[in-house]
């Protein structure tokens, strides 16, 4: 099993939640809103004045392949929306209780 971790901008949210329900038809998942973070190509977004914007993270625990369709979806997205607002990590789960 895999751990997908996409964390993209807060303004991405619908294209973000589309991709997932068309690309694997995802249905269980954790998403945590409001993130604050610094990224080599996003900068920084802490929500203030100064430093604005916010991120969201999706965590989706999905079997192997769906995994790759998921990292496979979020790199097209990428290239339809810029690199800058999104980014996805695959992750091995050791223990799922």
């Amino acid at each position: 099993m895999k751990m997908a971790m996409i964390v993209y901008n807060e303004a991405l949210d619908e294209e973000v939640t589309e991709v997932l329900k068309t690309c694997c038809s995802v249905q269980n998942y954790t998403k945590i809103t409001g993130v604050f973070g610094r990224g080599s190509l996003s900068g920084i977004h802490l929500g203030t004045d100064i430093w604005p914007g916010r991120n969201n993270v999706f965590y989706v625990a999905c079997e192997d392949d769906e995994g790759k369709r998921i990292i496979a979806s979020v790199r097209q997205l990428r290239k339809s929306l810029g690199a800058e607002g999104i980014k996805a990590f695959l992750m091995p789960i050791e223990e799922l209780t």
